[in-house]
């Protein structure tokens, strides 16, 4: 509650995510998915809850602008990469082709931003991710917190995966893939192609 006292739309969130939006944000990331980027770990909540899925804590890459929220993240996860960087800026990292993450998770106050900096930070994030890698997001919103605009122009799309009722406040997970293109199935509907 501290660090949103001092940056209310910086840290979005009065509380910290509680265990049940971690357990639904993380729900299909585990040892198999490889590198995991987190962008706004705040105070590590995925975090820990990625590493007891299987994930090892050296495979972690947490993108942080808290100065904060960076040092207990050192502190919590010292095998982990910490950046110290706007999550907009992400796309100049360049990290070698076999080291490409195989899934995201975000924890930023998209919401709180306006659409050219959500742009940023989904293409700079889909930049250094694997073909067919799913960024994972909340929102307390009713819809998902990238705007369609968005995600119509980087050729993505969200399925809601369901919602938190016992986070406070309740939370919608949604995941997030690019897409190569569109099919038809036999009765008419219309299904992305990762």
């Amino acid at each position: 509650m501290l660090e949103w006292l001092k940056d209310p739309a910086g840290t979005a969130a009065i509380a910290p995510s509680g265990r049940a939006l971690a357990l639904l944000i993380t729900r299909e990331i585990d040892e198999g998915s490889g590198k995991v980027l987190e962008l706004g770990p705040g105070t590590g909540i995925f975090t820990d809850r990625l590493i007891t899925r299987g994930v090892d804590q050296s495979d972690l890459t947490l993108v942080e602008q808290n100065p904060g929220f960076v040092h207990l993240l050192k502190q919590r996860f010292p095998r982990a990469s910490v950046l110290e960087i706007d999550a907009a800026a992400l796309g100049l990292v360049r990290p070698p082709e076999d080291d490409l993450f195989g899934a995201a998770v975000c924890g930023l106050g998209l919401r709180n931003m306006p659409v050219r900096q959500i742009e940023a930070i989904m293409r700079s994030a889909f930049s250094l991710m694997l073909p067919g890698a799913a960024l994972y997001l909340f929102t307390y919103g009713r819809r998902c917190s990238v705007p369609m605009e968005v995600l119509e122009r980087l050729g993505l799309v969200a399925e809601r995966l369901g919602t938190a009722l016992l986070n406070l406040p309740p939370a919608s997970v949604y995941r997030i893939v690019r897409v190569r293109g569109i099919r038809c199935d036999e009765s008419g509907r219309v299904h992305a192609i990762r």
